[in-house]
């Protein structure tokens, strides 16, 4: 997997990768939190708590990602974290 973009929150950090079947993919705490067709979709589903469930590694609690503060336009996410 090839991490494209990254973005960084108060939980950590949010990474959209893709594999070798170009599928783009929502990574936290190197899981994949879901497979999608387009980078976009993968941070529209983030944005809008539609991932596989994010625990918070500090707390070992379920995060509502839509409550993080990621940006929805990806351009504003780094791509040389």
């Amino acid at each position: 997997m090839r991490v494209l973009i990254s973005y960084p929150t108060d939980i950590g950090i949010f990474d959209i990768g893709q594999s070798e079947d170009k599928e783009y993919h929502v990574i936290f705490d190197d899981t994949s939190l879901g497979a999608f067709t387009s980078i976009q979709e993968a941070v529209d589903n983030l944005i809008t708590n539609k991932t596989s469930a994010v625990i918070d590694p500090n707390t070992n609690k379920e995060v509502d990602t839509s409550s993080l503060g990621i940006p929805q336009d990806y351009t504003e996410w780094d791509s040389s974290y």
